[in-house]
């Protein structure tokens, strides 16, 4: 774990929208933390710290509460749909060793061969990966393919001791030449003349 995912977690006993609105307006965000059959612990989290780590996709917390030390996968963060002010955060508790289930996001790289377009169908792909290892991402790259070339989830590398959830069979990427629109010039022409036909008649 590095520092910047050591986060000071105060416990939090009041609840209600407007204690909520309260932590936010002090720069910190209301969370709860739950699983592996413990009762859920309400938390407030270091706004601008905490902001910054979840940007990070499946970004895990070494959460420091009241002196004890808790590991904490972000499950989901609630934004304000207008400000984009993070509203709550949902924590997993997880330990070390164990091994979760995330969504990690897909990142092609290179360029694929000349006059033709790579089409990204699988923006994610859903992994089994040791908590305290979560990858950011995988990376497929499609240097120099051409026309016709697709890679599927079972092509994808993906890092050490994960392991693969989603279809094998899921396309991932696929490589085409895109299609020449035909010039419809006759109906653009006799859309112009339209009008002025009109214009004519009154």
């Amino acid at each position: 774990m590095s520092e910047d995912t050591k986060v000071q977690a105060e416990l939090r006993e009041n609840f209600g929208k407007g204690f909520a609105r309260r932590l936010r307006a002090a720069g910190k965000i209301p969370a709860v933390l739950y699983g592996h059959g413990t009762e859920p612990v309400h938390v407030a989290l270091p706004g601008h710290q905490v902001s910054l780590i979840i940007r990070r996709a499946n970004a895990l917390l070494e959460l420091d509460i009241e002196g004890k030390n808790q590991l904490a996968l972000v499950k989901d963060v609630q934004k304000d749909p207008v400000h984009q002010i993070i509203e709550h955060i949902d924590l997993l508790v997880v330990k070390k060793g164990e091994k979760v289930t995330i969504d990690v996001p897909i990142v092609v790289t290179g360029e694929s061969a000349p006059g033709t377009i790579v089409n990204q169908d699988a923006n994610t792909l859903s992994i089994e990966a040791e908590a305290t290892h979560l990858p950011q991402n995988v990376e497929v790259s499609v240097e120099g393919l051409e026309d016709g070339a697709h890679i599927t989830a079972a092509d994808v590398t993906l890092p050490k001791g994960s392991s693969l959830l989603s279809d094998p069979e899921v396309l991932v990427v696929a490589i085409s030449i895109p299609a020449e629109e035909p010039l419809e010039e006759d109906e653009a022409a006799a859309a112009d003349e339209a009008p002025a036909e009109d214009a004519a008649a009154e």
